[in-house]
């Protein structure tokens, strides 16, 4: 049986679900010296972020990483549903698909790195960025022209907003 284009699925997804270290930011971190962890986001990829809530879809951040520089930004793009410090990822799936009821045909999902794989099997579009390991690009049905914290995120969200024609007409969007 032939395989079925990434493509197919667009239309159906109403729910997006990032990883934070790989994805919204390149995975590096700066550190200072009281050991504050420093990471860099991309602004398109907030524009992106803001663009879908404000045109009704769900979008949800789940990280094994725990920085309240990271919820602060997140919440300032409209985020509300932000889990951090994720130990099991499939918990924090299945409480917020619970929550929203939402059936995992319709959720995108973006991980680079082997904490992601669990999720990824279980969601309708698995994807990642061009950098993320072999073991995730092995079972992503789409895998982004751009890295993580590159625009990753911003470019399977506008495909997804422009398949279903909510892309066009939302640039009032303001964002930080």
């Amino acid at each position: 049986m032939e395989e079925k284009s990434y493509k197919e699925y667009l239309a159906q997804i109403t729910t997006f679900i990032f990883d934070v270290d790989g994805v919204l930011t390149d995975g590096t971190i700066s550190l200072t010296t009281t050991g504050e962890m420093l990471r860099t986001m991309h602004t398109k990829d907030g524009f992106a972020m803001k663009t879908a809530i404000e045109a009704g879809f769900h979008l949800c951040i789940i990280s094994g990483g725990n920085n309240e520089g990271v919820r602060h930004r997140l919440q300032a793009l409209g985020v509300t549903d932000i889990y951090l410090g994720a130990n099991n990822k499939i918990e924090q799936l299945d409480a917020y698909m619970e929550k929203h009821d939402i059936k995992h045909e319709e959720v995108l999902y973006m991980g680079d790195d082997i904490p992601d794989f669990p999720v990824m099997k279980l969601v309708g579009l698995p994807t990642c960025p061009q950098d993320a390991v072999p073991e995730i690009k092995a079972i992503s049905k789409y895998i982004s022209h751009k890295n993580g914290g590159k625009g990753c995120v911003r470019d399977v969200i506008e495909q997804v907003l422009k398949v279903q024609g909510k892309w066009n007409g939302n640039f009032n969007a303001k964002y930080d």
